[in-house]
């Protein structure tokens, strides 16, 4: 089949071809960010007030590149706080006979910036990220750690745009209804597990140490080893070192149910 360019409309410009490679300057890169508008409408998010939505989306590098006033960390520290409460209200409803010790393992489950990364990619919402060029250039779309802030602040700026939390809350709950049979396999720490587990056999405290990593800098995958007095008893991987920790403590904790006797 041979391929051909197609004519465009009389009276119409011609469009750049998709393989062009075009000048990174700070105009083409407001270009290629999603505007609010439109994220609020991709999302049906319906925002009164876009210069809030627009703020949350707003990473403080490319304010400071665009001599703007805010960026988003302040509506980060609100929607914190508005995360906090409804997680820990849903927990309270939704596990009626769960001992208030569990029920904070649960709302810390939810609210660590691992998994509210992972709500803001449900969300797509990297592409209306407003980030700096190094920031940009760096993959910054891609970390765990701004896409977890950004969501916070998301939920910070839906909260004063509505001042309505029910309305927050309609926002949020589908989000934690996809992890409730799931929340329940993470309520026990296993970090916390092993630990209790080798104190109690008087045998120390786990040491972690990476013993290796992969990716670029933006997708980074860490591998880690626990030790007890110096010897690897399990191994993981995870995209953080922490969630690393805790595959390596799960591994451990396994092995050691199908080998008990093996002085752990």
């Amino acid at each position: 089949m041979e391929l051909r360019e197609r004519e465009p409309p009389r009276g119409m410009s011609l469009a750049l071809p998709e393989f062009w490679e075009v000048p990174v300057t700070p105009n083409n890169q407001k270009r290629d960010i999603e505007p609010a508008s439109s994220l609020n409408e991709r999302l049906g998010l319906s925002f009164s007030n876009l210069s809030l939505l627009t703020r949350a989306l707003t990473h403080r590098s490319y304010a400071n590149e665009n001599n703007e006033v805010e960026d988003n960390e302040r509506l980060e520290f609100l929607g914190d706080a508005v995360l906090d409460f409804i997680v820990g209200e849903w927990a309270y409803h939704r596990f009626p006979e769960m001992p208030e010790g569990d029920l904070t393992k649960v709302r810390s489950s939810l609210v660590r910036n691992e998994r509210l990364a992972e709500f803001a990619r449900k969300l797509d919402i990297a592409p209306a990220l407003r980030l700096g060029r190094g920031e940009k250039t760096s993959g910054g779309h891609l970390k765990d750690n701004l896409l977890g802030s950004t969501f916070e602040a998301l939920i910070g700026a839906l909260y004063l745009d509505r001042q309505n939390l029910e309305e927050v809350k309609h926002f949020i709950k589908p989000f934690l209804e996809s992890l409730y049979t799931s929340i329940l396999d993470e309520l026990h720490d296993p970090k916390s597990d092993y630990q209790e587990l080798t104190q109690s056999l008087k045998l120390g405290t786990p040491i972690y140490r990476v013993v290796g990593s992969s990716g670029p800098d933006h997708a980074r995958t860490f591998e880690v080893e626990v030790e007890i007095a110096g010897e690897a008893k399990g191994r993981g991987t995870g995209t953080s070192k922490s969630a690393a920790e805790r595959a390596a403590a799960k591994d451990a904790l396994a092995t050691n149910l199908q080998s008990p006797t093996s002085n752990l």
